[in-house]
């Protein structure tokens, strides 16, 4: 791999009423096209997240994220091609990332609760 290869953000949308076997498949046939023509950098599950909004009346997914550097675009071409025909995947994103692009947060565990109440000012 080029040194300075650049690396692709896959995010994956998962059916969270699928089985686990079909999703595990899904994740585990990703990174076979990746590693055809690339190599894995890091993944992340992020486990089941709600949606902002409904994608196919569904309202929750389960969130991964893949990262990788891809040798060709053919690796590209595949993935999208893989994933847009794949019963199971919502919805998936691939990124380019910039030169220090910071690392992923850790979403694995739960994202602490929001204080809704609003900051009052003393004068």
């Amino acid at each position: 791999m080029a040194k300075n290869a650049p690396i692709y953000d896959l995010v994956l949308l998962l059916d969270s009423g699928a089985e686990d076997s079909t999703r595990s498949k899904i994740v585990a046939d990703a990174t076979a096209i990746i590693t055809g023509g690339g190599e894995v950098v890091g993944t992340h599950a992020w486990g089941t997240r709600p949606l902002a909004y409904e994608i196919d009346k569904k309202t929750d997914a389960v969130y991964h994220l893949i990262q990788f550097h891809a040798t060709t675009r053919d690796v590209l071409a595949e993935l999208q091609r893989t994933l847009s025909i794949t019963d199971g995947v919502l919805r998936f994103r691939i990124v380019k990332l910039e030169p220090g692009t910071p690392a992923p947060p850790d979403l694995s565990k739960p994202i602490p609760a929001f204080d809704a109440e609003p900051a009052t000012a003393e004068r």
